[in-house]
């Protein structure tokens, strides 16, 4: 029932108000964070399916419903090379966790779920680049202001000799930009994903979105703990259409031509 996961924790609906994220301190003297937005649900699974053993920290969920989220509020902290080699070990780890099938959705939570302010289909399937064509870049395109779709559909055409190396499902955040790595005293934390079953490479080209501290220093933590194929730096421009094409169907604008310079370096890779 809506309103059930503030009363678990004890929270009157009247003095939290209405939509969008603020913290709050519960009556039992925890700070913590209250969201109220149609992608919960999806949140609250996906949050509790990468609490995994080694794994990045991430905010316990202390209650959930179909419409508010109570979770832990992470500690202030701030970002060192220290921190970011960890966290890429600690990323490996994540990774590692797996996941049945590529865009399997984390137990009990949507196929329909959400990344940001739109929506995304975990529709689970057993070959990444026939998956990610058709899930993670041409569901996009379709509904992007784009002014030629050409070369999407080439980088789709040709996904199968772009991809690399096959690797099996890993267990991803999916939404893995730089606002949603907290770092805190006790290394970096993640929030807010849009977690499915994919290809690692996909969380790390999204690191590299929009200028994470110490990229290189989480980089080198990760690959050397669980090495990454051969060639992955220059397919990083293939997994970033995604995230660049959910910007051009939320934002429009430049994305819309940094969606395409990607697709156009994804082919000059190869």
């Amino acid at each position: 029932m809506p309103g059930e996961a503030l009363a678990a924790v004890g929270l009157d609906p009247r003095a939290v108000g209405g939509g969008g994220v603020r913290r709050v301190t519960l009556p039992d003297g925890r700070a913590a964070v209250v969201k109220r937005d149609p992608s919960v649900p999806a949140e609250a699974a996906g949050l509790r399916w990468l609490a995994v053993p080694g794994g990045p920290p991430v905010p316990e969920v202390y209650a959930a419903d179909a419409e508010w989220l109570v979770t832990q509020e992470v500690p202030a902290g701030s970002a060192s090379a220290v921190a970011a080699e960890e966290f890429g070990r600690r990323l490996a780890a994540l990774h590692d966790a797996g996941a049945p099938d590529f865009g399997a959705p984390p137990p009990g939570g949507p196929a329909d779920a959400w990344i940001g302010a739109t929506g995304m289909r975990n529709e689970p399937g057993d070959s990444w680049p026939e998956w990610y064509a058709e899930h993670r870049i041409l569901a996009y395109v379709r509904r992007a202001d784009l002014p030629d779709t050409a070369v999407f559909d080439e980088v789709c055409a040709r996904l199968p000799e772009l991809a690399g190396p096959p690797e099996p499902p890993a267990r991803l955040h999916g939404d893995l930009w730089s606002g949603n790595v907290l770092w805190s005293v006790e290394g970096a934390w993640l929030i807010d994903p849009a977690a499915h079953g994919g290809h690692r490479e996909t969380d790390l080209a999204m690191l590299a979105l929009f200028g994470l501290p110490h990229l290189e220093r989480v980089l080198a933590g990760y690959d050397e703990t669980a090495p990454l194929a051969e060639g992955w730096r220059s397919r990083v421009p293939l997994h970033q259409l995604f995230p660049l094409l959910v910007h051009t169907v939320l934002f429009g604008g430049g994305y819309a031509s940094r969606a395409s310079a990607a697709a156009h370096a994804a082919l000059r890779a190869v």
